[in-house]
């Protein structure tokens, strides 16, 4: 089957932050991975809008994140009927800051109504699409994320389970958490923050690319390699990952000086972090061609791709956006 090379920008959990801005590179698709906001006002959606309007691309691709509260209609109404009953907040005031439910999705309405905007808000499922390019891309999408209490958007209980319903025909995961055990930890946890669920439902459906942030401090990119040619029974990092055929393209861990280093390296990566904040992302392919060194054979890899952008507290801004190259497969159209 004939393959087409297609480009990603790839960022998540910008969080209505006004300084972020986007770098200026042409890609085929966007992809916004949730935390759109930091408190889900309609003004906090509106600049990640306008930010999104300035990405060089025929297509962006958008999911909410747990922050983005007010997409989640049953979320919103229980923290309005809190903020209202227990806080005694006007109604008015309420509606002046996040609007009624269904107001924050109705300015994604009218951003898909511009076609000059290119954006696209994605409901959980599969979607389809035929990019300009000429191929054809379909996609997984989920803003759900596991939590403690579950009391922000688009949250179930950690413990229980959801159903991440991709198949095999998937060729890019959005969510906006990551996998069990794939770019998840925080520095000083012993506790692993992605989603067990997610991790299974990805190892049985095996797609190109799975990209995701909530775990700021998770920024970066690993290509997995599958054992075998299926998942097993409970998929797990340990039973279902060859981790000796896997690679980390990059993480802060690559970027940031350690603690032990020596000098002259922490003087290389201080020279290789101005180069990419010159840049304004991290690039990696993984077509398949001569000049990749790690190419993806469907099935057989994932490239997992951590694209939260808000830096870890008290951290410089080295967390950039991603831009990722795939092949994906022409969108071949036949006549009667």
């Amino acid at each position: 089957m004939a393959e087409i090379k297609t480009r990603f920008l790839i960022l998540s959990d910008t969080h209505a932050i006004k300084s972020i801005s986007a770098p200026d590179v042409p890609v085929d698709v966007a992809i916004h991975c949730g935390d759109l906001t930091e408190e889900s006002k309609l003004d906090e959606f509106r600049t990640t809008l306008s930010l999104l309007r300035t990405i060089n691309a025929p297509l962006k691709l958008v999911i909410a994140g747990n922050h983005d509260f007010t997409l989640d209609t049953p979320t919103f109404e229980t923290k309005a009927a809190y903020s209202r009953e227990k806080l005694g907040i006007s109604p008015s005031l309420i509606a002046k800051e996040y609007g009624h439910p269904g107001s924050a999705q109705q300015l994604f309405t009218l951003a898909a109504q511009q076609q000059q905007d290119n954006i696209v808000f994605l409901d959980e499922g599969i979607h389809h699409f035929s990019l300009h390019n000429g191929a054809k891309l379909t996609v997984y999408a989920s803003p759900f994320t596991s939590s403690l209490e579950a009391d922000w958007g688009f949250q179930f209980k950690r413990g229980e389970s959801h159903s991440f319903a991709m198949d095999n025909t998937v060729d890019v995961a959005i969510t906006h958490s990551p996998p069990k055990r794939i770019l998840d930890n925080i520095r000083g946890s012993k506790h692993r923050w992605g989603c067990e669920h997610l991790f299974a439902a990805v190892a049985a459906a095996r797609p190109r690319l799975h990209c995701f942030g909530h775990i700021h401090e998770g920024w970066g990119a690993k290509l997995v390699t599958w054992r075998g040619e299926t998942a097993s029974e409970n998929p797990s990092h340990f039973t279902d990952i060859d981790n000796g055929a896997s690679v980390v393209v990059e993480s802060l861990a690559t970027l940031r000086p350690g603690k032990w280093e020596a000098p002259e390296m922490i003087r290389e990566k201080e020279a290789r972090v101005r180069g990419l904040m010159a840049d304004g992302y991290r690039r990696t392919s993984h077509v398949g061609r001569s000049s990749d060194e790690h190419p993806i054979e469907r099935g057989r890899q994932t490239l997992f791709v951590n694209a939260a952008i808000e830096p870890v507290d008290g951290e410089e801004e080295t967390q950039l956006p991603w831009v990722v190259d795939l092949a994906l497969p022409a969108d071949i159209v036949t006549g009667d």
